[in-house]
C-alpha cells in the first residue's frame, strides 16, 4: 500500500516500508487522538497527537514518572533520545516540562521521514531529529550537555545490542552533567538473564540506580520490558515507589540490596563480545 498523505483531519491509517521492514500506523479507535506506531508487527510507539502527557505503554508511564521526578517540576532540561519511533517521550517533555532542549537519534531515516509526514513533530517545540545510529550520534555531543539521555532503541521486539555495552553506558556518563540521569529501556523474557546484565553493565558506570517493572516481568515469569534508570548522584526513589505502587498498572521498584541480589553472578555486557538480544515468544502481539 502507498503512503498516504495527512488529510485535513489529521494522519489516516497507512502501510508504508521502512529500513526495518514494513511500518504501519493504526488509530486508537477508544480515543480521538490516539495512534499505534507498528513495526514488523510490533507496537514501537503510541502517540496521542492531542494530548502528548498521555502515556499508553505500561513501560512509557514508568519512564514518563521518571521524567516527572527530576528536578522541580515543569523545569525545562535537556535530553537526547537514543531511538526515535513515534517520538512519544520527547513530545511528553516538551508539553511537560516547557523551553526543554531535544534531539533524538534515529537510523531509519525512511521511518523518521514518515514520522515527520503522518505524525508531525514540526510543531513539538524545542526537538530535533538527526538521521543517525546511536554510538556515532552520541559520540557528537559534547561532555556534561545533558540533563537526561534516554536508550530506547529496538529493532521489533528486540534491544539494539550494540547500544547495551559498557563502552555505551561510558559515553551516556560523559554527555550527561554531574546529576544526570541514564534512562534506559531493556526486554527480557524468562529469568531475565539478559536484563541482569544490562543492569550489571549500568551499575559498574554509574554508584546509583534502580530498577522499574510489571511483578510478573521482575520475577522472570513473562516477557516484557524494565526500566533502569541511573545517576552519580542519588536518584528519586521514595517518589518513585509511590508511583509505581499507585499507578494504573502496578509496579515494582528495586535497588539497592535487591537490585545487586538481581545482578548477582551477572557480567558488564563489552563491545567485543557476541550479544544476543532476547526475542519474545511467538504469542507476544499476537504472532503466534
Amino acid at each position: 500500500m502507498g503512503r498516504k498523505g495527512r488529510g485535513p483531519a489529521g494522519p489516516r491509517p497507512d502501510r508504508f516500508r521502512v529500513a526495518g521492514g514494513e511500518a504501519e500506523l493504526l488509530r486508537d479507535a477508544d480515543r480521538d487522538g490516539g495512534w499505534v506506531l507498528c513495526v514488523g508487527g510490533v507496537p514501537q510507539s503510541y502517540v496521542d497527537l492531542a494530548d502528548p502527557t498521555y502515556l499508553d505503554f505500561e513501560y512509557m508511564r514508568l519512564m514518563g514518572d521518571v521524567v516527572d521526578c527530576l528536578g522541580p517540576a515543569g523545569e525545562a532540561f535537556d535530553a537526547v533520545h537514543v531511538g526515535g519511533a513515534g517520538c512519544t517521550l520527547p513530545r511528553y517533555i516538551a508539553a511537560t516540562r516547557p523551553g526543554s532542549r531535544q534531539i533524538v537519534l534515529e537510523p531509519d531515516g525512511e521511518l523518521v521521514r514518515a514520522v515527520r509526514e503522518l505524525l508531525p513533530v514540526r510543531n513539538v517545540p524545542g526537538l530535533k531529529i538527526r538521521v543517525t545510529d546511536g554510538r556515532s550520534g552520541l559520540a557528537a555531543v559534547g561532555d556534561e550537555a545533558d540533563d537526561l539521555v534516554v536508550l530506547d532503541a529496538f529493532t521489533e521486539a528486540s534491544m539494539a545490542v550494540e547500544l547495551a555495552t559498557r563502552e555505551f553506558a561510558l559515553d551516556a556518563a560523559r554527555v550527561l552533567r554531574p546529576g544526570g540521569v541514564y534512562l534506559v529501556n531493556v526486554a527480557d523474557g524468562f529469568r531475565l538473564p539478559f536484563a541482569r546484565r544490562v543492569a550489571a553493565t549500568v551499575r559498574s558506570v554509574f554508584r546509583h540506580a534502580l530498577l522499574l517493572g510489571d511483578p510478573g516481568v521482575l520475577r522472570g515469569r513473562r516477557f516484557g520490558n524494565l526500566i533502569l534508570a541511573a545517576s552519580r548522584e542519588p536518584l528519586p526513589s521514595d517518589e518513585l515507589r509511590r508511583r509505581a505502587a499507585g499507578g494504573i498498572a502496578r509496579a515494582r521498584l528495586v535497588e539497592g540490596a535487591d537490585l545487586t541480589a538481581f545482578c548477582a553472578g551477572a557480567l558488564p555486557l563489552y563491545d567485543e563480545e557476541d550479544i544476543v538480544a532476547p526475542v519474545p515468544p511467538p504469542q507476544v502481539f499476537g504472532r503466534s
